[in-house]
This record gives structure tokens, C-alpha cells and sequence, in this order.
């Protein structure tokens, strides 16, 4: 399940610990899901280490920085004057202000900067500002919110990109709830800052969250379901060897394995709706199997567990995971069903569970699943990924072995256990496992030199792009996962979009190219264009939680362009 589905971030926020989104869709053989955060996807190319995530907390006591960086203070008129200039008055009230605060005495240092403020010279713009700036610092420590608000827009109003001001803005809004608000002043401070600034990413990957999934919970709720493309439902059932329900029909199935009573064995399967639900499977003909695996579960016919298996396989495939949940559980509860038949439920339940970030769940599922079945190559696959997500690699390594051991021409699992091998020897800055982890994908690639995940698995970890380059793609993944190979390694946006329109013409039902489109898209500084792309892959969404993810994609780029209207920002573009 996992294998054909987004993969999903790890319990608890942030990203999985140490292992990018980028690396994480590849492990899974899977669509690519950027953090929100780092949906400035230009970020990546500032330099890789931030400016800390210091808090702007103190008061200024010099006067503001312009758009070239801090000013120097303004100081009165000088020695030659007996008597203080008005601005040299509003600085004197201003330094009063700072001490009250750095005393902690808030209301103390408002009056002062309010007499600043109001001894200030108006065309003095820059200290202005900075008067502002600092009477909303102090704001901020008595919690009064829209005051903040309040004195940061006038301060933002006098000198339009004063980070300060438009952070702790940001931070107002927040507290106000006023996200879309938010959303735009932490953009605007992240292209001002380069993208370098952890406070600053951290609080737009926050917020892009919050109204990804506010978004999401209304739409998806009101979706029409909708059947993926037949190469993803293939894919999907690829990913499973020991799945009764996406084999071919069997002979008996086809004549009650008595040739001489084809007319009887003809009417069996006229009466059987799951029997029909399986031909309709053979002819790729998907929207008809929930309700023939329907018509079989009411007549508590004699495919009834697999008829349940089958409509809660369809169901997890058109999005619609409140509905399978009871069919999966009803064939896990039935002792009496083929073993194969309840370990393949509870895999997909334990995947259900993942994607709905439940991972103590998940993990019982595939335990139960093992333990039922403890020859069944899927469990270990499928439990092996959920491992990798947990970021528990050790076990992760272990289940691989074992499915290897069960399946020897597992390439996927090959392959994925090197890159777990890697990502671990990487991690532990173990130059000689990192090398012995090189050659195992060496080791892959050789055995299995039409495995694509093989390549792209083995092109994320030492970049050897060329030999990914040369395979021949076989499906509309294959063709993004080529696309991002291009736009990772080479930098060329224009053969990466190519590629991806390929997928787009292979399986126009890919929302996995429509949002690596809008990223690239986004790259190029055509927001426009990146926010079409991203709204055709959220109505394609496989389940609430991608759909949060691509409105988060959305919206990031949509903050863009707002900011660019009201203060001329826009980030570089490669």
C-alpha cells in the first residue's frame, strides 16, 4: 500500500528525522512531498546552514534598518547645540523606552516610546519606524495582540521591508488567528532574509500546515470519489505478491474445476458478484467493482471475505478510508477466512493507519500481520517502510532481509534496504558502511537493470545521475522521478518539465506530476502557472492528508504573489 501511495510525513511534525521528503518518495517509490516550510523551493539553493533561530525580542536602540541593512543611529545635532533637536528628544525618549524594557517594566517603556512617537519629526521615516517597532516589542510582552498588529503595520508603512516589523507582524497574526495574514508577512521576511533564517522557515512551515489541512478537512469531506488511472491501480496492486484478490482468476474459478459441468460452473459465476468484480479486474473495468463486491457481501455468498477485502482495496483507492475501515475489519475478525486474506487486510489497515499519522496502530497491524503469517513477503516490505518512516532503521534493515529472504527477486526491497544502509552509515559518518551500502546499489543495479527505483534510489545517494538518465521509463512515475533527477542534479528546468509532461500524457489522472509541475513552475517565478498546476493535482488527491499537503503547495505560492504586488518582492528564480 505504501508503496503506491504519498509518502507520509512522520508522526509528530516536522519531517521524518534526518530523512528529506525528497529522499522519503524515493525510498517509497513514490511521489516526492516537499515540506511545507521548504515549499520556497529557491530556499534550497540559499547556503545550507541558517542564521539560528535567535528571537527578535529586544527593542532596537539604534535607528532602523533601511532596505540595505541596519542604519546607523542618528545622533542630535551634535556638541555645538546647548538645546536637543526634536529627533535628538524622540532618540533621548526612545533609549528611556529601552531601559524600562530591558527592566522588564513594559507599560513604563510604552509611554516612553509613545513620547517618542510623537516628538518625532514626520519626515523622519526610518526612526519613525523604528519607534513603532519597538512600542509593538513591548506590546508583545503584555500579550496585547492587535496592538502589535497595529504599530508593526505603521511601522512596515514608513519602511515597507523592515524584517522586524514584518516578523513580529507575522507573529500577531498568528496569535490573532488571522493565517492568510500571517502567511504573507513570514513570506515576505523569508525573501528578505534569504531563506536562511530558522525562525522565520519555521513559522511558515506552521502556518502553510494549519490552513493546508483547515482547507483539506472542508473539501475532501465534499469530494465526488474518484477512480485513479488504471496504471495506478496496477502499480498499487504490483506492490503486493501474496494478495489473493489481484491475482488472475484461477481455473476453478473459471469452471468449478469440473470441465464437465461448464454450463453449472457458468451460472456459479453469473451468481457470484465477486467472480464477475474479478473479470471486471481483468478488463480494467474499475467502476463496477464496489458494486459487484457488494452484491457478493449481501448475499453472504461464498467469496464473502474476499469480496470485503476487495471493496475496502477499492475503497482505500478512491480516497474513501472511512469506508474501508469497517471491511478490513470485519476480514481481520474472521478466523476462519484464508490467512493470506487477513494478513493482507491488516497491511492495509496498518498503512491506513500510517497515512492517518496513527503509527502505534500502523505498528500493531503489521506486527499482528507477521504473526499471522510469518511467510508472507508483504508484511516484511510494507512493515519495512513503515519502519524507514519512523526512522527506525535497524528493523527497517531486518524486514527487508527477510522479505529478500522469502522473495530473493524482490528488487525493490534490494534496493530500498541499500538506501537504508546508507542513509544509516551516512548519518553515522561511517565512510567505510557508506561505501559497502555504494556497492550493494551496484550490487542491485547489476541484477536488476530494469528496476527504476533501483537508479533513482541509487542516483539520491551518490548522485550518479547519468545511469538513472539512461533507463527507459515504463509509467508516468518513472517519468516525474527522470524529471527530478533533472531538476536535482543538472538544474534544467526545461527537460525536467518536459519529462513530466510525458507522465501527464501517459496518465493525465497523475497528481503526482502536476505538483512536481508546480513546483518547478514555482522555481521559474511563473506562480500563476504553479498554483493551476497544484489545484488540478488537489481535485486528483488521493487521501485528506496529500490534499492538506497541496494546499499548503497552493498557498505558499499564492502568498508569493501577493507579496511580489505589495512590496516588489520576488525570490530568485533558477
Amino acid at each position: 500500500v505504501m508503496a503506491a501511495s504519498k509518502p507520509v510525513e512522520a508522526p509528530g511534525g516536522g519531517g521524518t528525522a534526518g530523512l528529506s521528503r525528497w529522499q522519503l518518495a524515493l525510498v517509497l517509490g513514490a511521489p516526492v512531498l516537499l515540506g511545507a516550510g521548504a515549499i520556497y523551493l529557491w530556499g534550497r539553493r540559499a547556503a545550507r546552514r541558517g542564521k539560528g533561530a535567535s528571537e527578535r525580542k529586544t527593542p532596537e536602540g539604534r535607528a532602523s534598518p533601511g532596505p540595505g541593512g541596519e542604519g546607523g543611529s542618528r545622533q542630535p545635532d551634535g556638541p555645538g547645540h546647548e538645546e536637543m533637536s526634536p529627533l535628538g528628544r524622540a532618540q533621548a525618549a526612545k533609549n528611556k523606552g529601552n531601559k524600562y524594557f530591558k527592566a522588564g517594566k513594559y507599560e513604563l517603556a510604552i509611554q516612553c516610546y509613545t513620547e517618542a512617537i510623537s516628538l518625532c519629526p514626520p519626515e523622519k521615516n526610518l526612526d519613525l519606524s523604528t519607534f513603532y517597532q519597538n512600542r509593538a516589542a513591548a506590546y508583545e510582552q503584555l500579550q496585547k495582540w492587535t496592538e502589535v498588529a497595529q504599530d508593526c503595520t505603521k511601522a512596515v508603512e514608513l519602511n515597507p521591508k523592515y524584517v522586524k516589523a514584518l516578523f513580529r507582524r507575522a507573529k500577531a497574526h498568528e496569535k490573532l488567528d488571522n493565517k492568510k495574514e500571517c502567511l504573507e508577512d513570514v513570506t515576505a521576511v523569508c525573501i528578505l532574509e534569504a531563506f536562511q533564517n530558522q525562525q522565520s522557515m519555521l513559522l511558515a512551515d506552521k502556518v502553510l500546515k494549519l490552513l493546508g489541512k483547515e482547507k483539506a478537512k472542508e473539501k475532501y469531506k465534499n469530494r465526488e470519489p474518484l477512480m485513479p488511472s488504471p496504471q495506478f491501480i496496477k502499480s498499487y496492486f504490483s506492490s503486493f505478491t501474496d494478495d489473493i484478490i489481484s491475482q488472475p482468476l484461477l481455473k476453478g474459478e473459471k469452471s468449478d474445476e469440473d470441465k464437465d459441468k461448464e454450463g453449472e460452473a457458468s451460472e456459479v459465476k453469473e451468481n457470484s458478484g465477486y467472480l464477475r468484480a474479478k473479470q471486471y479486474m481483468e478488463e480494467e473495468n474499475y467502476d463496477k467493482i464496489i458494486s459487484e463486491s457488494t452484491k457478493e457481501i449481501e448475499a453472504k455468498g461464498k467469496y464473502m471475505a474476499e469480496a470485503l477485502l476487495l471493496r475496502a482495496t477499492f475503497y482505500l483507492l478512491i480516497g474513501n478510508a472511512s469506508a474501508a475501515k469497517p471491511d478490513l475489519d470485519q476480514v481481520i475478525s474472521m478466523e476462519d477466512a484464508n490467512v493470506k486474506l487477513r494478513a493482507n487486510a491488516l497491511i492495509k489497515r496498518g498503512s491506513m493507519y500510517m497515512q492517518q499519522q496513527q503509527p502505534v496502530l500502523s505498528t500493531q497491524d503489521f506486527n499482528m500481520a507477521a504473526d499471522i503469517d510469518p511467510q508472507n513477503a508483504d508484511v516484511y516490505h510494507h512493515r519495512g517502510q513503515l519502519k524507514i518512516l519512523l526512522d527506525q532503521i535497524e528493523e527497517a534493515v531486518e524486514d527487508f532481509d527477510e522479505c529478500i529472504r522469502l522473495r530473493p527477486n524482490s528488487a525493490l526491497a534490494q534496493a530500498q534496504k541499500c538506501f537504508a544502509l546508507y542513509r544509516q552509515a551516512y548519518t553515522g559518518s561511517n565512510a567505510l558502511t557508506v561505501q559497502a551500502a555504494m556497492k550493494g546499489f551496484e550490487d542491485v543495479i547489476k541484477k536488476f537493470p530494469k528496476c527504476a527505483e533501483g537508479y533513482a534510489l541509487y542516483a539520491q545517494a551518490d548522485e550518479m545521475y547519468d545511469k538513472c538518465i539512461d533507463l527507459e521509463p515504463d509509467n508516468a512515475t518513472t517519468y516525474v522521478h527522470k524529471g527530478l533527477l533533472q531538476l536535482q542534479w543538472k538544474q534544467d528546468l526545461d527537460k525536467g518539465l518536459e519529462l513530466i509532461s510525458k507522465a501527464i500524457e501517459i496518465d493525465n489522472k497523475c497528481d503526482f506530476a502536476y505538483e512536481t509541475m508546480g513546483t518547478i513552475e514555482v522555481q521559474r517565478g511563473n506562480l500563476d502557472k504553479a498554483i493551476e498546476m497544484f489545484n488540478k493535482a488537489i481535485n486528483l488527491a488521493k487521501s485528506e492528508m496529500e490534499m492538506a499537503h497541496l494546499y499548503s503547495l497552493c498557498d505558499a505560492a499564492y502568498a508569493q504573489t501577493e507579496v511580489a504586488k505589495k512590496y516588489g518582492l520576488k525570490p530568485p528564480t533558477l
